[in-house]
This record gives C-alpha cells, structure tokens and sequence, in this order.
C-alpha cells in the first residue's frame, strides 16, 4: 500500500510539474503612471505579473469589475493567473488614465 501511495504521489507531481512547464511569467512595469507595455497576449494558465515602479499604489482592475482587481503596492508587485480566453481590458481605479490590455487565446 505504501509504494502505491508513492508512485501515485510521484505521477502526481510529474503532472504537475508538466502542465505548469508550459506556463509563461508575462511581466507589466507600471512607471510614470502607465503600463508598459499596455497590451500582453497571453495562454490560460499564464500569469500577469505587475511590478510598480512609482511610488504611490496602483490597482490592476478588470473593466467589467468582476473578474480581477489586483492591488499592486508602491515598489511592490502584483499578479494574476489568467484563465479564460478573451480580452481583458482594464485600468487603475485610482489612476482611471492608466489602462491597459490582456489578450488571452486558449493555448
């Protein structure tokens, strides 16, 4: 029973490990109260990540203010795992100006 448990713990993890290998880190720099760059094409299962740059806080959030809003602290970061195919606009909440794009295809 115990090197069932194992084996079944070790396919486990190579699965694991296999279906996030395909998964990229897309990377958005907010500086001067943008992002740069403004429009990422993304896979599902890929995750944004936001690095902030300026000195005051910024939020990463969706259009439609239901499917993310991700608060991204001064010189700090955020990050989101997209999932679903489509595009994703979405801006600051604090800095409306700020906007920027997510294209995500299913593979």
């Amino acid at each position: 029973m115990t090197r069932q448990f194992a084996a079944a713990a070790i396919l486990f993890a190579l699965l694991v490990a296999a279906a996030t290998a395909d998964a990229a880190v897309i990377e958005v720099t907010i500086s001067g109260l943008r992002f740069s760059p403004a429009e990422v094409t993304a896979k599902g299962g890929d995750t944004i990540e936001w690095t902030n740059k300026d000195f005051v806080a910024h939020t990463a959030t969706a259009r439609d203010k239901t499917t993310f809003d991700v608060l991204i602290p001064a010189h700090g970061r955020g990050s989101l795992v997209v999932k679903a195919p489509g595009a994703l606009d979405y801006y600051c909440r604090f800095h409306p100006m700020m906007k920027g794009s997510i294209q995500t295809s299913r593979d």
